[in-house]
C-alpha cells in the first residue's frame, strides 16, 4: 500500500533565494523613498534618489539571478518565480517614478 509520499533529491537554488532577498530589499528602499517623498510634498533628495539607483541595481542583478535560477534542472523554483514578480516589480517601479518626475 502506497502512503503517497514522493522522495527527492531536489533543493532549492542559492541564486533563487538571493533574488529573492535581492528583490525584498529593493522594494523595501523604493517604498521607503515613495513614503519619503509623499512625507516632504514630494520633494526628493539626492541620498534618495542613490538608494533608487542602488535598488534598480539590486533587481537586475535579482533578475539575473532568478532566470539563472530558473535554468537549473532538478531543483525546486518557487524562489526563483517570486524572486522574478518581485524585481520586475521593482523595475516598473523605478520606471514609473522617473516617468513621472519627468512629466513635472
Amino acid at each position: 500500500m502506497r502512503a503517497g509520499y514522493i522522495f527527492t533529491n531536489k533543493s532549492y537554488s542559492k541564486k533563487s533565494i538571493m533574488s529573492t532577498v535581492l528583490g525584498a530589499i529593493a522594494l523595501v528602499a523604493l517604498l521607503g523613498d515613495v513614503y519619503s517623498a509623499y512625507r516632504h510634498a514630494g520633494e526628493m533628495i539626492a541620498s534618495q534618489g542613490a538608494v533608487c539607483l542602488l535598488a534598480l541595481i539590486y533587481a537586475f542583478l535579482g533578475l539575473i539571478l532568478a532566470v539563472l535560477a530558473r535554468m537549473e534542472k532538478d531543483r525546486f523554483y518557487l524562489f526563483a518565480y517570486i524572486g522574478m514578480a518581485l524585481n520586475l516589480i521593482d523595475i516598473f517601479m523605478v520606471s514609473a517614478i522617473l516617468y513621472a518626475g519627468a512629466l513635472l
